[in-house]
């Protein structure tokens, strides 16, 4: 049994249908995409899963139970806008926000250092939140969602405001939670970080499902429509070749667009016969434009 399903869940507010028969199941261990644009019904499916609001129809079930206080025990949340208290100091509001999951003073005191110390900001501890910078608050605001060691997790934008640096510090963490056996649910607007953290995926266009599954079997359902390839010097007349469309120069090669699968070959011959080759890779196709096309063919 996995410790998140959501079954055919439906939200209505008066004549709008903000989610239209969504189900999926997050297995322990696991970090699962809910993906969509601005309206899509992420939002909405993220605050019933926390039990802030309830489905018309459908169900939510955590480890096969309906939602009461003990899941509640066991839901761990960062939201995408900072919620934290500008001019309360860190400890007082991350210890008062573990005390009402459930945790004692002295157990939430200790996690809360020790949280500090694997950020590098044991300093941290007694500063104000209007002191911190944009990036710190978000580390904070982590730290509030996982304190109290909750079983699933709902990370919405969980990267947002963060430096190159210290997005690797958390994506980092968030992979060792899954690896301890977490179940995380993860909303994201960037793709990059779907592709390298989850496994399978829902996309969610004006309030519909409109893909769904396992990442890599996703992908095998688009085609293959961009070649790399380089050589030891420089490459004439691939935009000649059938098959081929648009050619585009990199600094280290060159990117082809391919309107059918045998231009590839073609491409890989043309090269191989001006100079010694370097590189050749038929790329699959990326996340950003699997959702592009599924949600672009579906705007009116």
């Amino acid at each position: 049994m996995n410790p998140l399903k959501v079954e055919n869940v439906v939200k209505r507010y008066g004549d709008k249908t903000a989610v239209n028969g969504l189900g999926f199941e997050v297995a322990k261990g696991e970090i699962y995409g809910l993906l969509g644009g601005n309206g899509a019904g992420k939002t909405t499916t993220m605050r019933m899963v926390l039990g802030l609001i309830y489905p018309d129809e459908g169900r939510i079930s955590y480890h096969g139970k309906s939602y009461g206080g003990e899941q509640l025990r066991g839901l761990g949340y960062l939201p995408e806008e900072r919620g934290l208290y500008p001019k309360i100091k860190v400890s007082d509001q991350i210890i008062y926000l573990a005390q009402l999951r459930g945790m004692n003073r002295k157990e939430a005191d200790r996690n809360l250092r020790s949280w500090l110390e694997r950020f590098n900001v044991p300093e941290y501890y007694d500063k104000r939140v209007e002191e911190l910078s944009k990036g710190n608050q978000q580390k904070i605001q982590f730290i509030a969602a996982v304190i109290h060691d909750p079983d699933i997790l709902v990370l919405d934008e969980a990267f947002s405001g963060l430096d190159p640096v210290n997005v690797e510090l958390l994506k980092s963490t968030v992979k060792e939670l899954r690896d301890a056996g977490k179940t995380i649910l993860f909303s994201t607007h960037r793709m990059e970080h779907v592709e390298e953290l989850c496994r399978n995926i829902t996309i969610l266009h004006k309030s519909n499902p409109v893909l769904q599954g396992n990442l890599k079997e996703i992908k095998k359902q688009f085609p293959r429509e961009r070649v790399m390839v380089s050589v030891d010097g420089e490459l004439q007349g691939l935009a000649s070749l059938p098959g081929v469309g648009k050619v585009i120069r990199h600094e280290n090669g060159y990117e082809l667009t391919i309107g059918r699968a045998e231009a590839a070959q073609l491409i890989l011959r043309h090269a191989m016969a001006q100079g010694e080759l370097t590189r050749f890779e038929i790329m699959e196709p990326t996340l950003n434009e699997i959702f592009i096309r599924t949600v672009g063919e579906r705007i009116e």
